[in-house]
């Protein structure tokens, strides 16, 4: 038996790692424009720390906004911790490599690993050591301190390229390795599959490198300038080292001396998954920021920018630290995939080029439509609608609409067919201006069994873009659990996946498809069962699984995904009131979340689900199914509930310290809730554009739009104070504590009355 015990209380407010004022965002007026109010230092709220810690895998390092490069430090190579290459619990220093995911449950990238040393060098790679004492980790600057050869290393990042100044022992030879045989979580599976390398000239290395792993199909170039000449080298290939200046094989590695250094050593690198000619074109985008100081200044400028999509303030610091941190996180993923002159490598593995649309990688999709796309409409309107047609565009390259796409690459990882549920929310917010019945179309064809992409990629991941949950789908009207695994989780998800394309269909005029797709919609009840009140696996003939148990997991074996009953048994955000029906009316409805949030934390079973974290009775707020689950209780007697859940949730499982992130941040997901429920809002049903209110941590917000902004005002906000009173927009008092998605408009007032009483 696995037990996975309740999260223990983290409230370390007093501990944080920033020094900031608790009185909100720091302001000034505007010499040029005395009526426009510029909110200064909102970086000083953001702790790139948060979430290295714990399972939160994300990464320190410098990135820009949805950047191509993710320039970090490399502490852990193997096994699940080593996801983002980062883990805070760890000593050791294998390098800096330039590309990193930002907290998923699966390891990949991990490019192009360079490693400043001293002294002479043999057969046996360096590796490295460091301290959190000398560690620094700012938006957009990254140092720490190399041992034992005491060098001083800093880390920034423009838009394409990785920039690094190494401070050397000035008595001591000073080395730079360029590792292409560097690897995260090799025991998973990735590897090198080929590589090579060449030094230009003295001051340039540049090479390739393809790898296999997560993304099938993963070639990369680089370029490599130093700004100090390179005295002299050597280069290992497959074990064996060798003076030349070019040498290719499977694992490839270059060491090069640059002798004693007064000054810091710089180096500029940049990376193309096209060819050797877009990293070189990526380097010399940005010539423009000539130093070292220059980019970490133009980062956090930006940043900065980005950041203040939504000021808020509040009496409360931790509440800053965690809103800011938090936003940061979610303007990680997707990133920047395609060259500085348009060129990408497409789905369909061929060079494609596109100056208007840019393409991005690493769609997580089935983590993300829930909270993160539903933020991303509201402060990022153009890239959201930008982003769907970049999904769009992958379906015409690969032939269905990916899931959880990474570098050109189907994965198929997660459930059903995710997308549609963004293009679902596109579409019915009025954010696509153009093609919107094909992005029907191909919502349409990504839901029904198409035996020719089955078939073409069966034995990759890619075959997991269309598995055999939907052929039964389509063929019984159900998954059986005789059948394939995993079949409740795929059952409810692809019904609320059906319901998004009929939502589409609705908004498109096609009343036929709309009708047949509000009925697959339904296909939930399938899955439970009356007598004991939760969703179950059904086998072909109809009968139930045997040895029915509400805590028991079986990781990747059983009938749920990463959960049990307890967790996947409410998953049905588009049909809340029907649920309440099948329970036994409103009253029922609430016991049953009661008993939800209140029965012992046990999780039961050998091969019970890691991802099972962050638990208030069977509750699993570390991961993304139990998301909407609060607001159930909207729909039950008890609406009040809902404060009370989201407050414990939001105090609990979100602190400014490396363990500050209670799961898998899983592309900005698990922060893109923690933003909108913190200024009290939350869309509970993507492809439904109301937003509930929850209950909200900050005094004011403040959401810039295109045209002016949205305000949002609680009144009488406290720990104490942590019920809805009432809610009134522009003045007026609504009736439910709701709001559409155009109702956030430029000019408006949302206004938020809390209260001590229930």
């Amino acid at each position: 038996m696995k037990i996975i015990k309740h999260a223990t209380y983290l409230i370390l407010g007093i501990l944080c790692l920033l020094q900031t004022s608790c009185n909100g965002i720091d302001k000034k007026t505007s010499a040029n424009n005395p009526e426009k109010i510029i909110v200064e230092n909102v970086l000083k709220y953001v702790d790139p720390m948060v979430g290295t810690g714990g399972h939160g895998h994300t990464f320190p390092g410098p990135t820009l906004p949805h950047g191509r490069i993710q320039l970090s430090p490399d502490t852990q190579l193997l096994g699940w911790e080593a996801s983002s290459g980062y883990s805070y619990a760890d000593t050791t220093l294998y390098g800096f490599s330039h590309t990193h995911l930002s907290g998923t449950g699966i390891g990949d990238l991990g490019d192009v690993l360079l490693l400043p040393f001293t002294g002479e060098f043999n057969n046996e790679k360096p590796v490295g050591a460091f301290s959190h004492d000398k560690e620094r980790a700012e938006v957009g600057y990254y140092k720490v301190t190399v041992e034992p050869w005491n060098v001083i290393s800093e880390l920034t990042t423009t838009l394409y390229s990785g920039r690094h100044r190494y401070q050397f022992p000035k008595s001591d030879d000073a080395n730079v390795m360029v590792d292409l045989a560097h690897i995260l979580q090799a025991n998973w599976g990735h590897k090198v599959v080929e590589s090579s390398i060449q030094i230009i000239d003295e001051y340039t290395i540049q090479g390739y490198r393809k790898t296999s792993g997560w993304a099938a199909n993963d070639p990369i170039w680089f370029t490599c300038v130093f700004d100090k000449p390179i005295l002299s080298h050597v280069i290992n290939v497959d074990g064996k080292t060798m003076d030349a200046t070019s040498a290719s094989g499977i694992n490839t590695t270059v060491y090069a001396t640059f002798g004693k250094l007064e000054t810091p050593l710089n180096v500029k690198v940049a990376v193309s998954a096209v060819d050797q000619a877009g990293a070189k074109q990526n380097l010399n985008a940005e010539a423009d920021l000539e130093t070292f100081d220059d980019v970490v200044k133009h980062a956090q400028n930006l940043w900065n920018d980005e950041l203040q999509a939504i000021t808020i303030t509040s009496k409360d610091t931790t509440v800053l630290k965690n809103f800011y941190t938090a936003l940061y996180h979610t303007k990680i993923a997707p990133m920047l995939y395609s060259d500085a002159d348009g060129r990408y490598r497409g789905m369909d593995n061929e060079i494609h080029k596109n100056t208007h649309l840019k393409r991005y990688s690493a769609y997580s999709l089935w983590d993300t439509f829930r909270a993160w796309y539903p933020l991303m409409t509201i402060i990022e309107p153009d890239r959201s609608k930008d982003w769907v047609y970049d999904l769009y565009q992958q379906s015409q390259e690969g032939g269905l609409l990916p899931k959880w796409q990474l570098n050109g690459n189907y994965t198929g990882t997660m459930v059903g067919y995710p997308a549609v549920a963004i293009l679902s929310d596109a579409v019915n917010k009025g954010l696509i201006d153009s093609i919107p019945n094909k992005l029907l179309d191909a919502a349409l064809l990504s839901s029904k069994w198409q035996p020719e992409f089955h078939e073409k990629h069966k034995g990759t991941r890619a075959e997991m873009v269309m598995p055999e949950q939907i052929y039964y789908k389509e063929k019984m009207g159900f998954v059986p659990l005789d059948k394939t695994k995993e079949s409740v989780s795929y059952g409810l998800e692809m019904a609320y996946y059906d319901w998004c394309i009929a939502k589409m269909a609705d908004a498109l005029g096609a009343k036929e498809i709309a009708e047949t797709y509000y009925k697959k919609g339904e296909a939930y009840k399938e899955y439970f069962d009356p007598e004991i009140k939760f969703m179950r696996g059904k086998n072909s003939d109809g009968s139930w699984g045997k040895n029915f148990n509400p805590r028991f997991s079986n990781h990747l074996e059983g009938e749920f995904v990463e959960g049990n009953s307890y967790q996947w048994t409410p998953f049905l955000p588009h049909a809340v009131n029907d649920f309440a029906t099948m329970l036994g009316g409103k009253k029922a409805l609430g016991d049953w979340l009661d008993n939800l949030f209140t029965t012992s934390s046990e999780i039961e079973g050998d091969n019970a689900s890691a991802d099972i974290t962050g638990l208030i009775g069977q509750y699993a707020h570390g991961n993304e199914p139990s998301h909407h689950v609060p607001y159930m209780y909207q729909f039950s007697d008890r609406p009040w509930r809902t404060q009370e859940v989201l407050d414990s949730i939001m105090k609990q499982f979100y602190t400014p310290t490396p363990e500050g992130i209670i799961g898998n941040e899983d592309c900005g997901q698990m922060s893109a809730w923690y933003v909108l429920n913190a200024i009290g809002l939350y869309q509970m049903t993507p492809g439904d554009n109301q937003y509930y209110i929850g209950r909200p941590m900050i005094d004011s917000a403040e959401i810039k739009l295109k045209n002016g902004s949205f305000k949002i005002e609680v009144m009488n906000n406290s720990a104490k104070n942590k019920y809805v009173e009432k809610v009134l927009l522009n003045g007026k008092k609504l009736e439910a504590n709701k709001i559409e998605y155009n109702d956030i408009k430029a000019g408006s007032v949302l206004e938020i009355y809390m209260s001590p009483n229930k």
